[in-house]
Order: structure tokens, then sequence, then C-alpha cells
């Protein structure tokens, strides 16, 4: 048996099938991942994520620990509540894990700190990266496991969860801008999310969140499991850790180009002079979107992309995707690759498109 979330036993008593997910016991789906998607980019859905990790970054040091820790830096943060995606980094420059990062002050106030929010199978790893990298620094790293954590994601995501909240937390979700999130009452409000659609994730108290996961159901808002948020993410062209990035493999070669700061260049931060030296040197392999718009057969993870009889890659994630009716995929090709390829798939050779993801957003299609 693995560790159990606050909302467990809710999964059970609606009917879930239980997988192991990095050691967590966690909802697959609830009957139909197809159905699940299908609600989530039409309507709104809600996903148990109280297995990630979250932690607060406080001290004076706060802001120099983690513009030291991640790639990205936090000095852009520049309003309360603001979000950074970024990465932790090793000292060859691969991925430690990618992360959310939010500013929990006014920025420049005495007492500034951060809430971080790390995966859940990465979580032994990176605290004792975050804890290691603290050296002489004055900072203080508070994991918060009291929280639960609810992504509410879809085009009627925001209403449906105004429904069921007082007048004051559906003015601060009216206020609230996109990668932005404010403090209520214990709760932590943020308009985030992990499937391209528009939504919120939720931090509460466990000994809440049980009757909120109850309201937002008899509001109208499904249930979704791991099998819906995976085909999600998918379509919305973001990384999964572990396969489109890790360890071993930087930013630069896994479409997180854009997350890395550069400025200032007097800017220390982990990994970053073996970045510098890739970049210089000239990046050979990027991370594409396959899209197998005929034909029969779905794109997984570890098949061969045959760009030449010379040149190769592989294919980081795939699946079949739901809005788009076809197969899409995540791959690592040569940086030449152009616009056309092929995969091996059951002894074949299959063409597929080379696209720029995201194929989907808004619940359309958006690549060309």
């Amino acid at each position: 048996m693995g560790n159990k979330t606050i909302l467990y036993t809710q999964h059970v008593a609606m009917g879930a099938k239980i997988v192991d997910f990095g050691g967590w016991d966690m909802p697959l789906h609830y009957g139909s991942q197809v159905e699940e998607h299908h609600r989530v980019r039409q309507q709104s859905g809600m996903f148990d994520v109280s297995h990630m990790t979250v932690v607060d970054v406080t001290g004076p040091d706060a802001r120099d620990y983690l513009r030291r820790l991640l790639c990205n830096d936090v000095e852009r943060l520049k309003q309360k509540g603001k979000a950074l995606y970024s990465a932790m980094l090793n000292e060859q420059g691969g991925v430690i894990d990618d992360l959310i990062v939010y500013l929990m002050t006014e920025p420049g106030v005495s007492g500034e700190w951060y809430r971080v929010v790390v995966n859940c199978a990465t979580r032994e790893k990176d605290l004792r990266w975050m804890s290691d990298q603290v050296t002489k620094m004055d900072v203080a790293l508070t994991e918060q496991p009291d929280l639960a954590m609810i992504a509410i994601q879809g085009p009627e995501a925001l209403e449906r969860v105004k429904s069921v909240l007082s007048p004051f937390r559906q003015n601060l979700i009216d206020q609230l801008n996109l990668f932005q999130g404010q403090e209520s009452e214990g709760w932590f409000i943020a308009r985030t999310g992990y499937t391209g659609e528009d939504g919120l994730e939720i931090m509460l108290p466990d000994d809440e969140a049980e009757a909120f996961w109850k309201a937002l159901a008899e509001a109208g808002v499904a249930p979704c499991g791991l099998g819906a948020r995976d085909t999600l993410r998918l379509e919305a062209g973001m990384n999964l850790y572990g396969q489109d990035m890790d360890e071993t493999v930087s930013p630069l070669v896994s479409n997180m180009g854009w997350v890395v700061a550069w400025e200032p260049s007097d800017r220390f931060f982990v990994g970053r002079d073996p970045l510098e030296a890739e970049k210089a040197a000239g990046v050979t392999f990027k991370l594409v979107g396959l899209a197998m718009e005929t034909g029969k057969g779905v794109l997984r993870h570890g098949q061969t992309v045959v760009i030449d009889e010379e040149n190769q890659g592989y294919i980081t994630s795939g699946g079949f995707s739901p809005t788009l009716g076809y197969a899409v995929a995540l791959a690592r090709v040569p940086f030449a690759t152009a616009d056309e390829a092929e995969v091996e798939m059951r002894g074949k050779r299959v063409k597929v498109r080379v696209v720029k993801p995201p194929f989907v957003r808004n619940g359309q299609k958006v690549y060309s």
C-alpha cells in the first residue's frame, strides 16, 4: 500500500480505479478516461493533486537563495502572488525537477517569502538538494504536508468554483490574473494548471478538503484521474518529469530554454556554466511535437523517430489525443529536423508531421 491523500476515501467512494503513482495510491480514472478528458476540455473537471510537495522558503536570504537555486529568476516576480515556472538544475545542467514558485508577499518588503511546488515522485531528492544549496544563507525551508491541493480545470472551472465559495473568495478569483495566486483565510487560490485550459489550483487545509471536493462534485465538476491529466498535458505540450526531461538532459534540449534567465549576465545559478557552454557549442537536439494525422496506431514513449538513414531520435511522451482524434507525441530529435519524419511502429515506419507544441489550447487545435 502506498501513501494516501486526504481525499483517498472519496476517490474510492466515487468508483475510482486506484493505481500507484510515485508511491501514492491515486485515481487513474472514475470509469472513462476519455470522458473525463472531454469534460475538462468542454466544461470542468477536478484533480486531486495533494501528493505534490509544497515548500515555503523564508528568511532574509530567501530571494538570493532562489536566484541561485533556479535557472529562472525570481527577480522577475514584481507582484504579490505572481507565479514563475522554473527548474532546479544539477551541476552538469541536467533537470533535477521542474516547479512553480510564487511570491507570497509584496516584492522587496521585509520578510519576503516564497512558496515552491515540486513533484511528488522527486520529493526526497528535491528536498535534499534544496537543503544542500542553503549553505551559509539565512534561509528556512518548511514543508507543508497538511495542505491538500485540488486542481479545477476547464472553460467553466472558475464559475463552478465560485458557485460554492463565499462572496469574498468569489471576488478574489475575479481579480486573479493568469499565473497568479492569493491567500484567503488559510487557503491559497492560484490561477494555474497543467491541462492547457483556464482553471485554478487551490491549496487548503486537509480538514477542509473533503467538504470542498464534495461541494465541487455537487456543482457539476467532474472528478478526473491521472489518465486524463496525462492526455490533457500532452495535448498542451507540457513536459512530464522523468520522460520529457530528467537529470541527464538540459532545459535547452527539453523545449524549456525559455525558462532560463540569462540576464543579468552576472547572476550565478547552479548549472549555468554547462548551459552556456552547450549554447555556445550549438544545441544538437530539440524537443518537438509529432502528429500522426493519418493511419492507425498510437505513438508511445521509447519509439524510434527516423529522420533519415543517419539521424534518429525517440519519443519521450506519446498517446492518443481525444480532442484531435489521432496520436500525438513529444520527441527528442536532431536539431536540424524539419517538418517530416517516420516512427518505427510494430516493424513498420509510419509517417508523422513534426510540429511545434502545443497541439491543443482552450479546447482547440493550435499547431499548424
